[in-house]
């Protein structure tokens, strides 16, 4: 835990985020470096009836850790995705806090 998706990029643009992402984040999020996990979800956008392209949507499950580190997550996300996919797109980071009486590993909750 923390859990990042992605959704409308390439498997290899999470790949070679997964390094650099854990770098930045690791101290701000007091999480240690294993339990970071990035997945890449293949999706389609439709608008009109019609395949639509759609800018990069990174969904982050975590616990929560206030608005501030929020806000820095947010940023340092964006800024390493438009780093790779460019600077003039638009990067959604949505937010999903979990309970950790909720977060199960091996049957033990946190």
């Amino acid at each position: 835990m923390p859990h990042f998706r992605f959704r409308a990029v390439e498997p290899q643009t999470v790949q070679n985020l997964s390094k650099p992402l854990t770098d930045s984040l690791q101290s701000l999020m007091n999480s240690p470096r294993e339990d970071f996990t990035f997945e890449y979800i293949y999706t389609t956008f439709y608008a009109e009836g019609e395949v639509t392209a759609a800018y990069p949507f990174v969904e982050v499950l975590w616990f929560d850790r206030g608005q501030e580190v929020q806000d820095k997550v947010a940023a340092i996300v964006t800024e390493q995705v438009k780093g790779i996919v460019g600077q003039d797109s638009n990067v959604a980071v949505i937010f999903t806090a979990l309970s950790p009486a909720g977060y199960y590993d091996n049957a033990q909750h946190y």
